[in-house]
């Protein structure tokens, strides 16, 4: 951001070093890059949260149809005595999905760089 410098003359704007900026610049990444990084355990802990919920809900509706715990095992039919539906691993695969696409988005995935752009912009332009 230029500065004015107080001078016994008019006022002139002096603008910041390269270095200045370019600090600048690398911090607003750093802070844009620590925020993803909160956003990220947020979510986390949300499809958590989301998980043991649905977990506690598969495990009292089991216990409710098979008439107790699964001693006779899983299926992939309801109703049958003391053997549990195994339907809980398909939403937990998908939440685990979900939070490993996130975590690769929040954190292998590198900031557009400026000679990206230039490329794009060359590219629409059809400029080689």
């Amino acid at each position: 951001m230029p500065t004015q410098q107080i001078t016994n003359g008019p006022p002139r704007v002096v603008e910041p070093t390269s270095s200045v900026r370019g600090e600048d610049e690398v911090r607003e990444l750093a802070v844009k890059q620590i925020e993803r990084k909160r956003r990220f355990e947020t979510r986390a802990f949300a499809a958590g949260a989301l998980g043991v919920v649905l977990v506690i809900i598969w495990a009292m509706a089991e216990y409710h149809n098979a008439h107790g715990w699964p001693t006779n095992g899983f299926s992939q039919s309801s109703g049958l005595y003391h053997t549990w539906n195994s339907w809980i691993i398909y939403p937990i695969f998908a939440i685990a999905l979900g939070i490993g696409i996130d975590a690769w988005n929040t954190f292998r995935r590198k900031p557009i760089s400026e000679s990206e752009i230039r490329r794009e912009m060359d590219r629409i332009t059809g400029a080689d």
